[in-house]
């Protein structure tokens, strides 16, 4: 491939690699602008407008609060009735269980039956046993005779095992436990077939009612109807009266006056009875649980009794004492925002605080001069309007909890406090007043609408800012902070007494608090940012005037390194600074940069300072064995060296950008002259004897480039007159403006006079003549002793002395006269 070819592809990489680069850096900002109002959304929509107005029953409203929209408002304590009328209508359940009665019958019936069993083969063996004796006196078992008779055979069975078959266990059978004598009772009726019959029929009529374990406690908390389930059907029915209902105690003595009845034997009823006192259990039992359930679900069923709240309608007047229903009303008007209209403010939201930023962007990007802003201040500016409005969020919540510490201070007071003011001071101190403003604009605009959209609040927000950011324009020291913060107390002051006044406030106590708060906020701010602007200039690599009065200091490692390696240009850049300090201040650039950059515009001449015409150490010069090529490479590289050594030291972009500029794309002449007149035949491109730039994109950086050729030029006026350096002065402004070096930075033809006056100035001072003053007479004499030769004796040595005195004060006068004319004094 062909060079020049090779050189058109690099330039279409450079070309394609820098729109990529351009496109990603777009992207990312509107990646930013999208993240910062989602942000700030987050941070507005709870609650929305009804953050400062969280009132408890018996605080004073703070201002008017109409509602916009018409709502319901739960009443609680009619709800609460209606539940409770709702729980006391369910009526109480009891289960009904038949089964365990019918059970009882049926084992006393089978262990009476088979206790008269037992009785009838106890009475059958003893008589079967008492024949066989009688007959042959041998014991054998009845049971055996039977089997033989019926079958006409002896078969042999085990006369122990017939007893057995017919033994019973009471206490099984009847499921619970008996003593001797209930035992016996029941073997002694268990024969009396007829009593057995009434027994049972008396125990079946008396456990076939509804029975309670106490009927008196049930007819207590009887309330007029109870659901009655049937265990056994799984049937419900409702009971209204409580006439087939008997309690445990009525079923023993239904029992008792049956027993007895018959003429049963006390002895034997009170056993008996205390048998079935053990075997029965209530069959009618009262379901707490069930009971309880239903009536819950009753008091859950009952809606709420609303009241409605009709749009418009005001639901609380400044001044006046809120009380519950008026908080009840708050409540709802909060609440009333549902999922789905939630997301609908905060999206207009978001929409809303998205046009705000880019509008405003916009109009400022393109109208504003100094609005010029890179991806790196855009995230900063990001970072302080989400670190201020986290700050404003926990103050509000903050003030709220204070109130309820102090009641006597409202929670409004504490607003005043909160250091609204302190971005836009950052935002001034780290980049410019324009900046600064377009910011405090916007903030207020987004602290009003964090208020409850309160324009007031927005205002004393902006004010407060913008005179911030006023008082800390060029600040020198620390110390300036301060004065910025005690005059924005005053504002502060100033603008809480003009709210309180315009909203028809009663000067009351609260004044003075919300004066008191107002007025420590300026102090706060100036602490906030004291202690944030050096985080600020670490993380994002910025040079404030903090960091260029650290700067300007003589004995920073680079200055006391040039001063003793480059002695010359040490001299030479503390002249320059001179010259563009004074130079600044009078086209209205900053000072304070415009000298620190002057201070180090030169550094990289440390690596090679005697290659240098103010450090050369002459007759020597070392570019006299070098060719002028060489010698160009060496001059222009103290430039890359000077932004190498920047970076090292991390000076900060500004001094960077000043350093890598400060000689633009200037021809180095002499050496272009000089190669041209060594080699006339052969072609000499200027390309390479210009300095690769970028040329002055700030009014600071091209103060430095003109103040750096006229202090060199300067020093080689032979009879540098005031005349003189102005037309010098004038000549080298004009070819640095031909060349076409101050195309890129903002310098205006006017600016330039008041530049070129300021250096007429500053080097009329530098470079002006002292009157010579006449040696004394003493001296003349030596002097003319000594070229004189030797006198003869007698010769009258005084007459000689007072002749040359005269001459001397002859010659002193002359020579004053010519240095006044020179001076332009005669």
């Amino acid at each position: 491939m062909a060079p020049k070819q090779q050189k058109k592809v690099i330039q279409s990489h450079k070309k394609v690699s820098r729109g990529q680069f351009l496109l990603n850096g777009a992207a990312h900002k509107r990646v930013l602008l999208l993240l910062l109002a989602a942000f700030l959304t987050l941070i507005i929509i709870p609650k929305g407008g009804l953050i400062p107005d969280d009132y408890q029953p018996g605080d004073i409203a703070l201002r008017d609060i109409k509602t916009p929209r018409g709502f319901l408002v739960t009443e609680p304590a009619l709800t609460e009735k209606k539940k409770q009328d709702a729980e006391l209508a369910v009526v109480p359940v009891y289960d009904y269980d038949s089964r365990p009665s019918r059970a009882v019958a049926g084992k006393l019936a089978q262990v009476l039956q088979q206790l008269n069993m037992e009785a009838q083969w106890v009475e059958e063996r003893a008589a079967a046993e008492a024949k066989v004796v009688a007959r042959d006196g041998v014991q054998t078992d009845p049971l055996i005779e039977a089997a033989d008779g019926v079958n006409g055979s002896a078969v042999e069975v085990d006369i122990e095992l017939a007893p057995a078959r017919v033994k019973i266990d009471v206490q099984e059978v009847v499921g619970t436990e008996l003593n001797e004598d209930q035992i016996s009772v029941l073997q002694r009726v268990a024969v009396d077939t007829e009593f057995v019959a009434l027994f049972g029929s008396e125990v079946r009529r008396a456990l076939d009612r509804k029975i309670v374990g106490n009927l008196d406690l049930f007819k207590t908390n009887w309330q007029g109807a109870i659901s009655i389930r049937d265990l056994a059907t799984q049937e419900e029915s409702d009971v209204v009266e409580t006439a087939n209902m008997v309690g445990l105690n009525e079923v023993f003595l239904s029992l008792e006056n049956g027993l007895f009845s018959d003429g049963t034997s006390q002895a034997d009823a009170d056993l008996l009875l205390s048998v079935v006192q053990k075997m029965i259990r209530p069959n009618l039992t009262f379901n707490q649980s069930e009971t309880e359930s239903r009536r819950r679900a009753a008091a859950e069923a009952v809606l709420p009794v609303l009241l409605q709240v009709k749009p418009g309608e005001m639901i609380v007047r400044e001044g006046e004492r809120v009380s519950e229903e008026q908080v009840r009303k708050l409540d709802a008007l909060q609440s009333s925002v549902d999922g789905l209209k939630m997301l609908r403010s905060a999206l207009g939201l978001f929409l809303a605080v998205l046009l705000l930023f880019y509008t405003v962007h916009r109009f400022a990007k393109v109208n504003i001069r100094k609005y010029a802003l890179e991806l790196r201040d855009l995230i900063f500016l990001a970072l302080i309007f989400s670190s201020l409005f986290v700050v404003a969020k926990v103050g509000i919540f903050i003030s709220m909890a204070m109130q309820s510490a102090f009641p006597y201070v409202d929670s409004a007071c504490y607003y005043y406090a909160l250091p609204f003011a302190a971005g836009a001071m950052l935002v001034r101190i780290v980049l410019n007043s324009e900046v600064a403003y377009v910011f405090s604009l916007l903030f207020a605009i987004l602290i009003g609408m964090l208020f409850g959209n309160n324009l007031l609040m927005a205002v004393y927000v902006l004010v407060g800012s913008v005179t911030a950011a006023h008082w800390v324009r060029h600040s020198k020291a620390r110390s300036n902070l301060y004065r910025a913060g005690f005059y924005l107390s005053l504002v502060n002051m100033g603008m809480v007494l003009a709210i309180f006044t315009f909203s028809d406030h009663v000067f009351d106590i609260q004044l003075l608090y919300r004066l008191g708060f107002a007025f420590v906020s300026g102090f706060g701010c100036a602490v906030m940012v004291n202690g944030t602007i050096p985080m600020m200039e670490s993380l994002f690599k910025y040079t404030t005037d903090f960091k260029l009065l650290e700067l300007a200091n003589m004995n920073t490692p680079i200055l006391r390194e040039l001063m003793i390696q480059a002695p010359g240009t040490y001299h030479h850049s503390i002249i320059v600074g001179n010259l563009v300090e004074n130079a600044a201040e009078s086209i209205g650039a900053n000072p304070l940069l415009a000298r620190v950059a002057a201070y180090y515009h030169d550094i990289g001449k440390i690596k090679k300072p005697l290659y240098f015409a103010e450090n050369m150490r002459l007759p020597e010069n070392r570019h006299d064995k070098l060719a002028p090529s060489m010698s160009a490479l060496i001059l222009i590289s103290h430039v890359k060296d000077g932004v190498e050594i920047a970076r090292e030291h991390k000076l900060g972009e500004n001094l960077i950008d000043i350093i890598h500029q400060h000689h633009g794309t200037a021809l180095i002449k002499f050496f272009y002259d000089k190669a041209q007149q060594r080699d006339k035949e052969a072609q000499v491109k200027e390309q390479d004897y210009r300095y690769p730039g970028p040329k002055p994109q700030t009014r600071e950086a091209a103060l430095i480039m003109l103040a750096d050729a006229v202090e060199a030029a300067g020093r080689t006026l032979s009879e540098p007159t005031p005349a003189r350096i102005q037309g010098m002065v004038q000549k080298i402004i004009n070819n640095i403006f031909i060349d076409g070096q101050l195309d890129e930075c903002e310098l205006t033809l006017k600016d330039l006079h008041e530049i070129a006056k300021s250096f007429n100035r500053i080097l009329s001072g530098i470079f002006h003549h002292r009157v010579e003053y006449p040696e004394p007479a003493y001296k003349e004499r030596d002097k003319e002793l000594k070229k004189e030769p030797k006198r003869k004796n007698g010769d009258d040595i005084h007459r000689e002395s007072t002749k040359e005195s005269r001459d001397s004060d002859g010659g002193t006068k002359n020579g004053s006269q010519d240095d006044l004319k020179r001076l332009g004094m005669s």
